[in-house]
């Protein structure tokens, strides 16, 4: 069995302009810039942070040279040392 709800008989209300209110109007403004000074203020913080991922690159690149020489000195310090107790 099929149940119909009664149409409604309201109007819903209409959003053209003549129906908002000045007051609607410049919350909707003050909200509009708020979310353009967020997102200068995120456009900012991208940028800084895209110059910061490249430093933490060269950074890594840096440490990752400190590691492979500390490798290759302690490597054959240890094969020397090996060497001689052999003697």
């Amino acid at each position: 069995m099929t149940t119909r709800l009664p149409s409604s008989t309201t109007s819903r209300l209409s959003t053209a302009p003549s129906s908002i209110k000045p007051r609607q109007l410049s919350h909707l403004h003050a909200q509009l810039a708020q979310l353009s000074a967020n997102l200068a203020d995120l456009e900012n913080l991208l940028r800084m942070t895209s110059v910061q991922a490249e430093s933490v690159r060269g950074l890594g690149a840096f440490h990752g040279g400190l590691f492979m020489a500390a490798s290759k000195v302690l490597g054959e310090e240890t094969i020397a040392g090996g060497q001689k107790g052999d003697k």
